[in-house]
């Protein structure tokens, strides 16, 4: 979609333009996590919106424009290299899903897209040091059309297990959401 400016200029991500990044920060409690094979209270989200609501919860809201860029960052609480020289497991975002509140059912996939995906970014874990903090996260764009209103969506986290070599892959069971505000 694109649209003309006063000046006659065409913007093709219009609202876009001139917004503040908003990170949503995720932080894991790897053992407790894997541990129980759950998110529940190993969990705890913030982020940097003006007006979000529940800073340290698994039920984020964060405020948001349409047409702005959301980074989801995700990392361990325990990011400190081991006496042995190991580094603790990871977590990574392996997709955002986000939900069809419409119809009151949040495990149904929303049909409408309201985000644009810029792609899963982060750096390998090798190459951690103690000055380079490393994480993985998610980025995109808000879509200039999506409608104002409230938008659940559910994590599928990818976490590293101590001393396994498979993956746990656990989903958000209390979904969080953005808020999206008309520009």
């Amino acid at each position: 979609m694109s649209t003309t400016t006063r000046s006659g200029v065409e913007k093709q991500n219009p609202g876009q333009l001139n917004s503040v990044q908003l990170n949503i920060v995720t932080l894991i409690n790897m053992e407790r996590a894997t541990d129980t094979g759950s998110l529940s209270d190993a969990m705890y989200m913030m982020d940097n919106s003006i007006g979000g609501k529940g800073q340290g919860t698994p039920s984020l809201e964060t405020v948001c424009k349409q047409g702005q860029v959301i980074n989801w960052i995700v990392r361990p609480i325990d990011m400190e290299k081991r006496l042995d020289g190991t580094w603790p497991p990871m977590p990574k975002i392996n997709n955002i899903v986000f939900l069809d509140t419409e119809l009151g059912d949040e495990e149904d996939v929303a049909e409408r897209r309201i985000f644009n995906e810029l792609k899963i970014y982060g750096m390998p874990d090798r190459m951690r040091d103690k000055y380079t903090p490393v994480y993985y996260y998610w980025a995109g764009t808000v879509m200039s059309t999506a409608k104002p209103g409230l938008y659940r969506y559910r994590l599928v986290l990818e976490l590293e297990q101590e001393g396994k070599k498979e993956k746990l892959y656990l989903n958000t069971s209390i979904h969080p959401s953005i808020r999206v505000i008309p520009t």
